[in-house]
């Protein structure tokens, strides 16, 4: 079963584009990832899809059933983490927790402990007096609590630090392991890049490709950086070089093409030294952008 399916989902605002004709397929079990810059439509589009905004046209269902139509049922299955959070100001992060807990069936209290000590968050401490990134600790430890069959994140890291960033990965890599599936909605792609098996490129409301990491990776350019004993005489590039800069007896150029093609050139080559960087989702994102 698919974990989330949606074909042509649109909202618009007035004239204005929310998101437009965004079709997705994303298995049980899975790690999507779904990169925009702020402003392409990421949270419009889960807002859309948790059924709390109601499409222009198209539809959406989650784990097989209309989150529009079965709403109550559908979210019940669902963690959400919104980028921003709002609470009551006089409660506590405990009470807020258990009170969320209350909600669900079969809830284990003792997560609420483990998953404080885990984030350093004082449980004991009111909201008003929380930071934003421990407000953020709260919201983390509320969209797990329950055991979710599918955690939705929205921006999820804002307002954590290195070290809890950290922590927060390792526990959705535990989470996916026993079997949630994962919608990682971020710009910054790094994150994509370390939990995600695929993504969706969102631009202007509009999904612009959907791809698997590594093959985001494979087909796009590398950077080569040599150094020669000696700048040789009329040398012939591998075809798929481009933006060739020689300073004294170093070159640098983008590559565009198989591997193994690039190597075998370079071992025809007199070098004293050749690195050849791998790209990153930072200059795919961009590509997307700029086509």
């Amino acid at each position: 079963m698919l974990a989330i399916e949606t074909k042509l989902l649109s909202k618009y605002y007035g004239q204005n584009i929310g998101i437009k004709n965004v079709t997705l397929n994303i298995e049980e079990g899975e790690v999507f990832g779904f990169i925009g810059p702020n402003g392409a439509g990421k949270s419009t589009a889960i807002r859309t899809l948790l059924g709390l905004l109601i499409p222009s046209s198209g539809t959406a269902k989650i784990f097989g059933k209309d989150p529009f139509k079965d709403g109550d049922e559908v979210r019940k299955n669902i963690g959400y983490l919104p980028s921003e959070v709002n609470y009551y100001d006089e409660m506590t992060s405990r009470e807020l927790l258990e009170y969320h807990c209350r909600f669900y069936n079969d809830i284990d209290y003792s997560e609420i402990e483990r998953l404080a000590k885990l984030f350093e968050l004082d449980l004991d401490r009111e909201i008003s007096e929380l930071s934003f990134g421990n407000k953020k600790k709260c919201a983390i430890i509320q969209s797990v609590i329950h055991k979710p069959k599918l955690l939705i994140l929205d921006e999820p890291t804002s307002g954590l630090d290195p070290l809890m960033q950290n922590r927060f990965f390792e526990l959705l890599e535990d989470q996916n392991k026993k079997g949630t599936t994962i919608f990682f909605s971020s710009h910054i792609l790094s994150e994509i890049q370390r939990l995600c098996n695929r993504a969706a490129v969102i631009r202007k409301g509009e999904i612009v490709a959907i791809e698997d990491i590594q093959s985001l990776l494979e087909k796009q350019m590398k950077k080569a950086r040599l150094i020669f004993n000696n700048k040789p005489d009329n040398l012939t590039l591998p075809y798929g070089a481009q933006h060739i800069d020689w300073h004294n007896n170093k070159l640098t150029f983008n590559y565009i093409g198989e591997i193994n093609v690039l190597i075998k050139w370079m071992g025809k080559q007199t070098l004293i030294d050749a690195v050849i960087e791998e790209p990153d989702l930072e200059s795919i994102f961009i590509n997307y952008y700029q086509r």
